[in-house]
């Protein structure tokens, strides 16, 4: 974990997601770090100020530092850009700015509606509410952590995942993809000329799906034949192949109690395409 100072602090008053979400980065980064919401930086500071008095994590000056796209940082996006890499790989704290920190970044700069900002903003003390903004904010900073250490721990997730599937693709047959075990696969699997993947059920035996043509379309490469589509008991007569139970009415889908079965139904599925 990357050392930080045991110190920082932030603007008082009114809070949004950035300084929130700010201070739930540096509470992952350093557990014992001590976050204070200040008017103005003590004198001889020498820890960490953020979304504040213009200095190396604050965003509040005419010289607003931009990334590549000329989306505009906020103080959690420069805070991220500075230790991200420190909590997940180059490659995945990248993708999460662009996910994640970007549409959070844009809101504190221009407004907007995003609903997460609003949730965080509305765990502001209301006007007619005694609350401690003080106890409202670090509320609002339990929540944040919360969220963002599922979204790190997500992303080391689907970096195992990711050699996993990678394995299981160099070991492709015919365009069948068989996985030891269910993990994320789209993002490999999807660009690479495979059709379907099998791998284990929660419910018991296999699945074998079709793999989308893209990332951003649910439309399938190959689908399973029309005649399967909706059927369950009298599947296995319709379609020849034995232990075969179930498949989704849209074909993207079948169940089957064995993995031979699924990959007799992805084999029958390839040589009856159009």
């Amino acid at each position: 974990m990357h050392q930080l100072p045991n110190e920082a602090v932030t603007h008082n008053g009114r809070f949004h997601a950035d300084d929130v979400f700010s201070a739930a980065l540096l509470k992952i980064l350093n557990p014992e770090i001590h976050i204070s919401r200040v008017s103005t930086v003590p004198e001889n500071f020498d820890g960490i100020v953020f979304d504040l008095a213009n200095g190396a994590f604050d965003h509040h000056n005419s010289n607003k530092k931009c990334r590549e796209n000329g989306v505009p940082y906020a103080s959690f996006g420069l805070l991220w850009n500075e230790y991200g890499h420190t909590l997940v790989s180059e490659s995945a704290a990248k993708t999460f700015d662009e996910s994640f920190i970007q549409p959070l970044d844009t809101q504190d700069n221009y407004g907007g509606n995003n609903m997460l900002c609003r949730a965080i903003t509305q765990a502001n003390p209301k006007w007619d509410s005694s609350d401690d903004p003080d106890e409202c904010f670090f509320k609002a900073l339990d929540f944040a952590k919360f969220i963002l250490l599922n979204e790190i721990e997500s992303m080391k997730s689907t970096e195992r995942a990711t050699t996993i599937v990678k394995e299981a693709l160099s070991n492709q047959t015919d365009g069948i993809v068989t996985l030891s075990i269910g993990v994320p696969w789209k993002t490999i699997l999807i660009p690479a000329p495979v059709y379907f993947v099998i791998y284990p059920s929660t419910r018991g035996g296999f699945n074998a799906q079709a793999i989308p043509k893209s990332i951003e379309s649910n439309e399938c490469k190959i689908y399973f034949p029309e005649a399967w589509r909706g059927q369950t008991d009298s599947l296995a007569e319709i379609s020849g192949i034995p232990d075969m139970t179930f498949c989704h009415s849209s074909g993207y889908l079948v169940a089957t109690k064995s993995i031979e079965a699924a990959v007799k139904a992805c084999e029958t599925a390839i040589k009856n395409a159009p």
